[in-house]
């Protein structure tokens, strides 16, 4: 018998059992996040439709009030709008500070939800997470629309870059979030610490500003942080005239990865932590 699995192995077969099994796991977690996700929405924003609105209308009125602050200057180095600058940028920044925020009230909220063996804490911060960034993304697409309708912008010129840009700038705002998640459920202090660090990436962000408008040798300091290298990949899939030149991609997969790798071990090492009475 098992010179036979042995063969099989080595034939590059796959049991059945094991393909449906898999394919089971797969169906079922998606279906709990799924009702984290929906248990989510009732609590934050309350069971009527006009609450769900909420997700969308809190970065759509933040990136609308920012858009006009800058509608009155100047195009940047006379091709880029400021106005269409500031919606690429700070609404996707808002994805980022969303996640990030609400990553250190996680565990306390949604404790009872660990009772059903089925949910883990990792499915309690993805559905945080995948909330957040659902949000954010119709509100950056109904800005950006309406800037385009309106002459301040034009069609991304490179959409599957923007949707990179994007997508790395989520998981690595989901990685930083499960290590909150897991170092503030007993830190008080790391806690009081979050928000404050948002805010304190607005400017070490390049969400408002092009990396090449930085001097060296600051700029080369600048880059030892991945956030601006993904911020300058989201530019480059929006306008024609964004370069790659500061973009490593080797580098920001390299830090998304250790920081999901990292906070999966603090989500582990959080969830033998925790006493349900």
């Amino acid at each position: 018998m098992e010179d036979d699995e042995s063969r099989s192995e080595m034939s590059g077969l796959v049991n059945p059992a094991t393909k449906f099994s898999w394919r089971r796991a797969l169906a079922v977690q998606g279906r709990v996040i799924g009702a984290v996700l929906m248990r989510e929405l009732h609590t934050r924003y309350g069971r009527e439709n006009i609450g769900y609105l909420w997700l969308i209308a809190e970065p759509l009125m933040l990136g609308s009030i920012i858009a006009l602050l800058h509608s009155g200057q100047t195009a940047h180095e006379g091709t880029i709008n400021p106005v269409a600058l500031t919606v690429v940028g700070y609404t996707i920044f808002i994805m980022f500070r969303g996640i990030v925020n609400r990553a250190e009230g996680t565990l306390h909220s949604n404790l009872p939800l660990l009772y059903h063996r089925m949910v883990t804490v990792f499915d309690i911060a993805l559905a945080r997470a995948l909330l957040e960034a659902a949000g954010t993304f119709v509100a950056f697409t109904i800005l950006l629309s309406l800037i385009i309708a309106i002459g301040f912008a034009d069609f991304p010129a490179r959409p599957l870059m923007l949707l990179a840009g994007i997508a790395y700038i989520f998981f690595f705002s989901f990685g930083l979030s499960t290590i909150i998640v897991g170092g503030t459920h007993d830190n008080t202090l790391l806690e009081r610490l979050v928000h404050p660090f948002s805010y304190f990436m607005i400017p070490l962000s390049a969400a408002f500003y092009q990396v090449s408008w930085i001097p060296e040798p600051y700029r080369h300091y600048l880059l030892y942080n991945p956030f601006p290298q993904m911020f300058e990949l989201v530019r480059y899939g929006q306008f024609e005239s964004a370069t790659l030149e500061y973009v490593d991609f080797v580098y920001m997969t390299a830090w998304t990865l250790v920081l999901n790798l990292f906070g999966l071990i603090a989500l582990r090492a959080v969830r033998n932590r925790i006493h349900l009475s």
